[in-house]
């Protein structure tokens, strides 16, 4: 199959640079407040970008940001754009209990639908926090009215990652169950390699990330999913000058080409909403 003719599904994590996982141990919770939000307008951007292009992308939200932006919300969702969860305050669902995780999982669904006037039918779990040792999780979300959830990355890393799990669309617990929809890879020498954006977007040049996805769609005949956050698009983010050299690279290189990247992206591929594209919604 050609590329152009598979529909593949663009994602947003929608939560600002002080929130990323990375930098817990070095922003509390408590100063969250009190910090310059850049979110509302880095998401601005993305619905001029995709609107340009002709996409319609689903957007996971945390509650906290959906609380403090409500038009943005509403925004996303007037412009014909999923609306999903990304919990409420990024907390790992790997360091929840499962009633704490269910607790989370209710409240930013709750949330989402009465401020964006939608049902939301899918979650992302933060850091992609779900997996072998947490499987109990995907159940939690079917009992919480989700249909599906994009939660597992089938590769090795060292702070998440399952990769023994399927790499395409499949039903842990059967088709009564929830639908795992697993961020994309490339069977390469025995190996997963990441091909589904995030910080490997912007550290591979573009020309790999493009073949990777084209391999997905011509070789597998699967639709890919990418994703990205708002942040990615923001050079000009305040720096965290106390955290390591590893973390340090990883947020900010290349922050200054993701745009020019996104929008070349968005002329190689087809894409769509992620109810869209594996829901059979129109």
């Amino acid at each position: 199959m050609s590329a152009k003719t598979i529909r593949n599904a663009m994602t947003i994590d929608v939560e600002d640079y002080f929130q990323v996982s990375a930098f817990a141990s070095h922003i509390p919770r408590e100063s969250w407040p009190h910090l310059a939000c850049r979110v509302e307008a880095n998401i601005d951007r993305i619905l001029a970008l995709l609107d340009a292009a002709g996409i319609k992308a689903t957007f996971f939200t945390l509650g906290w940001i959906a609380e403090r932006y409500p038009a943005m919300v509403r925004r996303i969702v007037g412009q014909g754009h999923e609306l999903a969860s990304h919990g409420y305050a990024h907390q790992r669902a790997s360091d929840q209990t499962a009633e704490e995780f269910s607790d989370d999982v209710g409240r930013s669904k709750a949330l989402l639908e009465d401020i964006g006037g939608q049902q939301v039918q899918g979650y992302r779990a933060p850091s992609f926090s779900i997996g072998s040792r947490n499987l109990w999780a995907l159940d939690v979300l079917l009992k919480a009215g989700y249909r599906y959830s994009s939660s597992i990355y089938p590769i090795n890393h060292d702070h998440y990652g399952m990769p023994d799990a399927p790499r395409f669309a499949f039903y842990p617990n059967g088709k009564d169950g929830l639908l795992e929809l697993p961020i994309t890879t490339v069977r390469l020498m025995q190996k997963n390699l990441p091909a589904g954006g995030g910080g490997y977007f912007r550290f591979f040049p573009y020309a790999m990330s493009r073949w990777l996805m084209q391999q997905v769609n011509e070789r597998d005949g699967q639709s890919a999913i990418f994703y990205f956050h708002p942040w990615e698009l923001d050079p000009e983010q305040p720096r965290q000058k106390n955290v390591g050299f590893k973390t340090r690279f990883r947020h900010y290189i290349n922050l200054d080409r993701t745009e020019t990247r996104l929008k070349a992206l968005t002329r190689d591929f087809q894409w769509g909403r992620m109810d869209h594209v594996f829901l059979g919604r129109q």
